[in-house]
């Protein structure tokens, strides 16, 4: 296998290793390939997502929560000692996945919505018999906030599992100020528990029009004055959240809608995440570049305009392929089209209980491979550095790197090439984050 350089040779991870005194506490040895992902710390685009940084007979130092040297193994056990060493045992080394679109907190599956779907019932019609995200906030209102957190944080072990070390949530799933809240809450108290993956919560009152404010033009402006005038103070004045998001999309909120409550998070001091151009292609991605958004997600139906919109931004196009597979579309977002012209392009699962009940994240990097023709260095890149940046948090978190926090995965398999070539098979032997193991593993600890 040809390595590729990425710019973190062996001296520099040393003199690193050694400026941080007598070592760190874990030493990830035997690895048959490190895929560091380093480089700039910001979103990559175009040529900078094919270099994913793979190293055969490199380890990784963690010192405490933050990685302290990548190199070569035996410059790296020579400048360091005193740490605890995990056998990787010729597995591969990554860092940790991040999830950068999900809805974890939710109530009851919705099976039967599979099976409508099967027989030709499309997604507006099964909404109008009552599925959809309105069977969700039924669902969710009813439920205790403890109720929700068991849920949810099982869900989030289940994640982990997988390699994510990173996970967004979203609200959604409660439509009021009081269920909002609610579910804000459980994502609060889960990252105060900090057992699982780090998370990074996002206020999505704006994803569907509730059923009691959906009978005419008047009662959908009273519920967008909701969502700015009572629900937005609430979550900002309790510190609920880092990101608003809306579903932009014609039958859910219209661009003017979004325009409207977007521009409210971001004057009350939260980032901006759109839904955008799911279905039809509405506006949704040049609305996300005007307004400075952090990401446009899903991007399915984006027009060439939304294209060149989210080009000349700064803007993350994340993309949600597990999404359009569950639906039957053949459709998928143009990944080719937007790294050509320049976007940064980013993966998530989009684990929700309606389009994507997945937690497999090494699945979408699959469909990466063969429904978005993505290479495999650039779904990894999408992963990490591009899923970090989709939440802000690229100076810190994506790449192994020295002085980045020490989030790492470790997959059974001798070529990072195969971690979108299993597709389905749980194939990760662990996960650290912050430097603590967050899915067990059982490599042997030397």
């Amino acid at each position: 296998m040809t390595t590729t350089p990425d710019g973190v040779g062996a001296d520099v991870a040393v003199h690193a290793a050694e400026r941080g005194g007598a070592g760190g506490d874990l030493l990830f040895v035997n690895a048959a390939q490190v895929v560091t992902c380093a480089g700039p710390a910001r979103a990559r685009s175009g040529a900078e997502m094919r270099d994913a940084g793979v190293h055969e007979g490199w380890c990784v130092a963690v010192r405490g929560d933050t990685i302290a040297a990548v190199g070569p193994q035996p410059e790296i056990e020579r400048a360091v000692a005193g740490a605890t060493r995990v056998d990787c045992r010729g597995c591969i080394v990554t860092p940790g996945l991040v999830d950068s679109h999900t809805h974890a907190v939710f109530g009851a599956p919705r099976a039967g919505e599979h099976e409508m779907r099967a027989a030709g019932v499309g997604y507006m019609e099964i909404a109008r018999r009552g599925g959809g995200i309105h069977a969700s906030v039924r669902d969710a209102r009813e439920r205790s906030e403890d109720e929700l957190f068991a849920l949810a944080r099982a869900r989030l072990a289940r994640l982990a599992s997988y390699g994510s070390t990173t996970v967004e949530v979203k609200s959604g799933y409660g439509l009021t100020v009081e269920s909002e809240l609610k579910l804000l809450r459980v994502v609060q108290r889960l990252a105060e528990e900090g057992s699982g993956p780090r998370l990074v919560a996002t206020w999505l009152g704006a994803h569907e029009v509730p059923e009691e404010y959906r009978g005419s033009a008047a009662s959908r402006a009273s519920y967008v004055k909701v969502l700015t005038a009572e629900m937005l103070p609430a979550v900002v004045q309790q510190q609920l959240a880092t990101f608003a998001d809306v579903f932009c999309e014609p039958g859910v909120f219209s661009t003017d809608e979004s325009r409207t409550i977007l521009r409210a998070a971001r004057a009350a001091g939260l980032r901006l995440k759109l839904h955008a151009d799911e279905l039809e292609p509405a506006g949704g991605a040049e609305l996300a570049a005007q307004l400075g958004a952090t990401s446009a997600d899903h991007l399915a139906a984006i027009s060439d305009s939304g294209i060149r919109a989210l080009a000349q931004s700064r803007t993350v196009a994340t993309l949600l392929p597990g999404t359009m597979l569950f639906l039957g579309r053949t459709r998928h977002a143009p990944a080719r089209a937007l790294i050509e012209a320049g976007v940064p392009v980013a993966l998530a699962t989009d684990f929700n209980p309606g389009t994507s009940p997945t937690v497999n994240f090494p699945l979408i990097l699959t469909l990466g491979v063969s429904q978005l023709h993505l290479s495999a260095a650039e779904v990894l890149i999408a992963a990490t550095v591009n899923g970090a940046a989709a939440l802000d948090l690229a100076d810190r978190v994506g790449q192994l790197t020295p002085g980045f926090s020490a989030d790492l995965a470790v997959f059974e398999g001798h070529d990072y090439r195969e971690l979108p070539y299993w597709y389905g098979d749980r194939r990760c032997k662990g996960t650290w984050v912050r430097g603590k193991a967050c899915h067990p593993s059982d490599l042997p600890v030397l």
